[in-house]
Parts: C-alpha cells; structure tokens; sequence
C-alpha cells in the first residue's frame, strides 16, 4: 500500500549535478524512471507537487511541469484533474521482480555472503518514520537518557520479539545497541568481569569475529564442533567454558538448525555449569521452506543473551541492535554501555520504533522475503543448468547457501580463478577455526546479486564448481 501523508507534500530525493554538462531536465527525467522501475516510487504513491519539487531542486516550475508531462506521456505517472500526480499501476515492476544489487567493481557476480539487497532499502518509510518520530520526540530525549536505550523502542521491540520470536521479552531487560558486534563485547566484558574465562564458539562459525572480541573483554576462545543437528552439546560440556555462542535458527554458516533435543541439552548444561549462552538471531526473519523456529531465549531466558540487529532486516548501516538479557545481566551490560558510548543515537532508534509500530517494517520484510526466494530460486535453477552435480545445502532461511567442491579441489584457486573471470566466490575455510580448506566448500551468497546476475556468474565459473574441464 503506498506511503499517504495528510497535509504536507510527500519528500522525494532527487538529485541534479549542475556541473555535469547534462541537461538538468533529463537528470529529473531519468531520476524519476529510475525510483519507480527500482521500486522506490510505488504504484499509487505520490509525486510532491510541480512547485515543491521546482522548489527542492532549485529549478524552475516549468521544467518540472514538462518532466511530469514526459513520463506521463511515458505511462509513468498518471494525474487527474483536482487530485496529486502518481505513480502509474502499468509502472510497476513485474512480478517477482527483484532490485539488482551492485556486484563489486568490475565483477559480473559478487556472491558475498551477509549482505542484504542494499538497494531495497525502504528509505521513503525511513524518512517519513524519522519526520513522524521527530515531531513527537519530546525535548528530554535530546539528551543522553537512560543507557539501556529509548524505553519506546525497547517496549515495541519487546512486543515485537514475543509476537515474531516467540522470546520471553520484557523492555526493561532489553538494551539498544549499535549492532551485534558491539552487543558481543559488551555481553563478554560483563560475563568476564563476573569470572568467566574461556568462551566457546561453534565451529564452522564466526572464528574472525568472536576470537576478536574474546581477546579484548580477556577471554579464551574455544571451538566447539557442529553437525547436522547444531552444536555438539557433548564437546561443549568437555570444555572449561562458563559462555558460548550460538546461532541456532540458521547455524552460520552451514544453515542447519539446532535441533529440539540439542535446545534442550544446551539450556540444560547452561544452568549446570551456570553459564551463559549468547544468542546471535541474525536472519531468522527470512525463512522459505520450513516453519519458524522461536528464539532459543523463550527457553531458557534467565541464561539466555539474545542479540538481534537491523543489518539483515533492513541495513548495515543503520547501525541499530538489541540485547534481551537475562535479569541479573541487564544493569551490568547498560553500565558498560554507557561507559562505551553514552548511547545509541536516539531519533534513529524511535524512527525504528515507527517503522515496526506502523506496519512498515512488516511490509518490508515480507517484500524481501519474496525477492529472496526469487533469487534463491534462480541460484538453484543455475545450479541445476551448469552444476547440476554440485551438492547445496542451508537453503531453508536467510540469504546464503553453501555449495560443495569436488573431492581434492584448491579452495583458493577455485577462489582466485573465479575472480579471473569477473564473479566473487567466497570459501568456507575461513569460518573453520582451523583454516582448513578440506572439505572444500564455497558460501554462495545472494542477497546484494541480482537474478540475472546469478545466473550469468554461475554459468561463468560452472566448471570451476564442477572440476571438469
């Protein structure tokens, strides 16, 4: 449903480069084709006013008036008489469609893994959230506030995680921070100054990111092995850790799912060895086959850290994360959070607030889901074209898979070869606390590559995936 404001005219960003030697006229022409074929500009949004574009832009009424002529002209806008111009319902992207997100420089295919369709940012719902939220942010919330983040996000996050994750969710255990890096540190500085020694990672895991943040709060880092069910619960009692970190419902990177037993296991020794589990929920939002799993944080809250983020749902740089935290844990982390940095930037946080109050953080969720599975789609049917022999597997959520080499492939030279030809692979070595590149394996990410981007990069490295000549 498009974006409707009552009483002002709607914003649009557009941008015109006087020194660029190009008329300005067709600059406004082809920003304007450009938002509604990316989907940017919806069908029934609509367009500010001739005058108040002329006046945002700097240019003259009249010039805006003959670009909303051509695209009209065009069967991009429609206008009635006494009402707005809009978007036209013939304009809008055909079905299925999916934003292209730009590859690397240089590359046909950039599979890199972690990074959502950056070009699908909601940014005309960002804006009209800020504009909403700033109106209302009462003068007191100008200044540093309570460390544990804006009580209005935490009592909508709160709802948020009981209605989606099934968590165990109270606002005042929960405390706003600037992602899930920073929510790691902070979580095992805390956990290292109540005596906690040595955390356990799972292995394939993220060994780059938690043996760093380990390192800084003090601690050891200690891999822990994962199979088809999740963590091996066995090898993780064999370890001295009083902490570890999980990813259990779409195990990074090898996509399998902790399994209910496992759960069971894993709370049991968390209140056996009075340890803590910290819960990345990293992309739990986008699933296709399989039904939702609730947070493991439902299970067992008072050991529980469950950290969750915007980078995935709508952008790494918003910059945006939350703890929900055992009781015991919440006073401690806000202290060290406040030390840390005084607080996450507060109108973001509220703009964040509107987004999910609004029902706009939903809509989007449900658009990306969509164009996710269509290029989960088109990488499978690439796959079947060119590689059908290539096993892929972690398909069921998120936006990755992982795709399995011949028996004696050179990881690095698969990896090297494939840039030669312009298409991003990314190995599975570097997850492995070893560095080991056997069994060799590739994380084939597709959330930032377009359709037909997918099918052209595979077709390129399709006998590098394969081994035959």
């Amino acid at each position: 449903m498009p974006l409707e404001w009552s009483s002002s005219p709607p914003e649009l960003l557009l941008a015109v480069d006087r020194t660029s030697g190009r008329p300005l006229r067709a600059q406004v022409e082809q920003g304007l084709r450009t938002a509604i074929r990316a989907g940017r500009l919806q069908v029934g949004e609509r367009l500010p006013s001739s005058r108040e574009l002329a006046r945002t832009l700097g240019l003259s009424r009249g010039l805006v008036q003959e670009c909303y002529a051509q695209l009209q002209s065009e069967g991009y806008l429609v206008t009635r008489p006494g009402s707005a111009t809009r978007v036209a319902a013939c304009a809008a992207p055909s079905p299925g469609a999916v934003r292209p997100g730009p590859a690397a420089p240089g590359l046909v295919a950039d599979f890199q893994w972690g990074v959502p369709d950056l070009g699908a940012f909601p940014l005309q719902d960002w804006l009209r959230a800020t504009r909403a939220a700033a109106r209302v942010m009462p003068t007191a919330d100008f200044g540093y506030g309570d460390p544990r983040g804006s009580a209005v996000l935490r009592e909508v996050l709160a709802g948020y995680l009981r209605r989606v994750r099934a968590a165990a969710a109270d606002p005042e255990h929960i405390v706003v921070c600037n992602g899930y890096a920073q929510g790691l540190g902070l979580a095992l500085r805390v956990l290292a100054d109540d005596g906690v020694r040595t955390v356990a990672f799972e292995d394939p895991g993220s060994p780059a990111t938690i043996g760093a943040a380990a390192a800084a709060a003090g601690l050891r880092a200690t891999p822990v092995p994962v199979d088809e069910h999740g963590i091996d619960v066995r090898a993780l009692a064999s370890t001295d850790a009083r902490a570890v970190v999980v990813t259990p419902a779409h195990q990074w990177p090898t996509g399998v799912l902790l399994s209910p037993e496992r759960r069971l296991a894993l709370a049991a020794w968390a209140r056996e060895r009075d340890a803590i589990i910290i819960e990345d929920d990293y992309d739990a939002e986008f699933r296709y086959d399989r039904e939702p799993v609730g947070a493991l944080q439902g299970l067992a809250p008072d050991r529980v850290v469950s950290c969750g983020t915007v980078s995935k749902s709508l952008a790494p740089a918003l910059r945006i994360g939350w703890m929900l935290c055992p009781p015991a844990l919440v006073g401690p982390i806000a202290d060290r959070k406040q030390r840390s940095d005084r607080g996450t930037p507060t109108l973001d946080q509220l703009a964040l607030a509107e987004l999910i109050e609004s029902g706009h953080f939903d809509r989007h969720l449900r658009r990306m889901r969509t164009g996710y599975a269509a290029r989960r789609g088109a990488l499978l049917a690439a796959l079947a074209e060119h590689a059908p022999e290539v096993p892929v597997t972690g398909l069921a959520a998120g936006f990755h898979a992982v795709a399995g080499l011949p028996a004696g492939a050179d990881e690095l030279h698969v990896l090297a070869a494939a840039r030669a030809r312009s298409v991003g692979l990314y190995g599975m070595s570097v997850c492995r606390a070893s560095q080991a590149a056997d069994p060799a394996q590739l994380i084939l990410g597709f959330g930032n590559v377009g359709i037909r981007a997918i099918a052209e990069g595979i077709a390129l490295v399709a006998d590098l995936l394969t081994g035959r000549p």
